[in-house]
């Protein structure tokens, strides 16, 4: 019985790494997909926020969609492609996070995205 769960724990590892993902037909240039996903941070932070009213998760999907150009199953796969690089994943993030501070100080806002925004490790 172990043999077999260890088996299978390896199987699910080996499974998870970059090289058993497939790259997209339509692959969304890394620079846009950082793009898509500093919007749909922006506008799930509206929605979190319920300012003005609020948005609603597929109003977000609508307009990104729109705006992008792509579909969900572009940005799915998009998605699940440049998420399964961690160490990528994670400097894109960084860098949308450094788009956001610049943003909000020349919006004349505090810079409480350093101190209030959870780090990726």
């Amino acid at each position: 019985m172990r043999k077999i769960f260890f088996a299978l724990f390896l199987i699910g590892i080996y499974s998870c790494s970059k090289n058993t993902i497939e790259k997209p037909k339509n692959l969304i240039p890394k620079d846009k997909m950082i793009s898509i996903l500093y919007d749909v941070s922006l506008l799930e932070a509206v929605k979190t926020q319920n300012i003005n009213g609020g948005i609603s998760s597929k109003n977000i999907n609508k307009f990104i969609f729109n705006k992008y150009k792509i579909d969900s199953i572009q940005f799915k796969e998009n998605n699940h492609y440049y998420a399964s690089d961690i160490e990528e994943y994670k400097k894109m993030f960084e860098e949308i996070k450094a788009r956001m501070e610049e943003d909000n100080k020349k919006l004349g806002g505090n810079s409480t995205l350093n101190s209030n925004t959870p780090q990726v490790q």
